[in-house]
């Protein structure tokens, strides 16, 4: 009986003793298993790639760095190891102004306002010089409409733009037209005042008839011109000038011209005025760009013209029997003041 209580007594300590080994080996197994899992993810994720630092001349310093002799290392890492260790340490904190130059950025650029200039070219990317050529009608006003009719103009010039706005041309213009029947009805009269018949049998005289004319003004003008601020393909500008006006009225008289083939008429000039006058002048145009990169530009303008002529002395229909004028002036009408707008179509480049 006492060796059956003792044999129970051992059964239950080996029980107990086995119990408590397993708990144990589960609970290492536990703890173990997280750290095990952590060196795994450590270990399968890469790590992250640090830049290299950056070292600008200005804000280094001399570095000594010591030799790795004197720190335990083993005496089995082979002398070319040291050798790369060290080359790779001297290209990082390599400071000579070779390798400053090619790792830092260039210097930073100051930009401004784009300047466009160059030979032909002003500051603000606008031609520095223009031409213009055109041709019109010209219509006379005022008391010049009571002598002359509506005519024809072309025009021609070149000159100076100093920047988008303003510029300058120096301009030739010529202006022609026609004279009214009344101015020419009188002129022929004056021409036979005083043609009496005797005198036509004496052949001293001789009576005129379809008498014709045309009287035309050439000028050399300076004209500003404006430029008016505008977007897209049209634009404006605005011009004023002044230069030398030089008028001129002729007379003609149908005459026939013998030939072997037989006769024909031309127009042969009995009489002629001129008169030069300092005039001025200013209009409005606009204009429209073919393209938007394009330089020329068709134009359409209108001016005003005034001649600023000196009245002279002469004979006229009114006072032919009369005057006491014995000169030889038989048109002072040509020296009267004239006034006329010229529209111009043409192309500006």
């Amino acid at each position: 009986m006492h060796t059956y209580g003792t044999l129970v007594g051992l059964v239950r300590r080996t029980a107990a003793l086995s119990l408590l080994m397993a708990g144990t080996a589960t609970l290492l197994q536990a703890q173990r298993s997280p750290a095990v899992a952590s060196a795994q993810n450590v270990s399968t994720q890469p790590a992250p790639v640090q830049p290299a630092p950056l070292f600008l001349a200005s804000d280094a310093a001399p570095a000594a760095l010591t030799s790795a002799s004197g720190s335990g290392y083993s005496s089995s890492v082979s002398s070319s190891s040291d050798a790369v260790a060290t080359s790779a340490s001297d290209a990082r904190f390599n400071l000579s102004s070779a390798a400053l130059d090619s790792s830092q950025p260039p210097p930073r650029r100051s930009y401004g306002r784009p300047n466009y200039s160059g030979g032909n070219t002003n500051s603000d990317g606008s031609a520095k010089w223009t031409f213009m050529a055109g041709a019109g009608f010209t219509l006379p006003i005022g008391d010049t409409h009571v002598y002359e009719t509506p005519g024809y103009v072309f025009q021609f010039g070149g000159g100076r733009n100093f920047n988008k706005t303003i510029g300058v041309l120096l301009q030739f213009d010529y202006d022609h037209f026609g004279l009214q029947t009344s101015t020419l009805n009188n002129q022929q009269y004056i021409y036979n005042y005083g043609c009496t018949l005797i005198l036509q049998e004496e052949d001293v005289c001789t009576l005129v008839s379809g008498l014709t004319g045309s009287n035309h003004v050439w000028s050399f003008t300076l004209d500003p011109t404006f430029t008016l601020p505008t977007n897209g393909s049209l634009g404006a500008y605005a011009v004023v000038g002044g230069g030398f006006y030089h008028k001129v009225t002729n007379f003609a008289e149908p005459e026939l011209i013998p030939t072997e083939f037989g006769e024909y008429e031309e127009e042969a000039s009995i009489d002629e005025y001129t008169s030069n006058a300092f005039g001025v002048n200013g209009g409005f145009g606009v204009t429209y760009k073919f393209s938007h990169f394009s330089n020329e530009r068709f134009y359409m303008e209108a001016r005003y013209v005034l001649l600023l002529n000196s009245q002279r002395v002469g004979y006229t229909a009114a006072n032919v029997g009369t005057t006491s004028y014995d000169g030889y002036d038989a048109y002072p009408a040509n020296s009267n003041r004239t006034t006329y707008i010229p529209v111009t179509f043409g192309i500006r480049f």
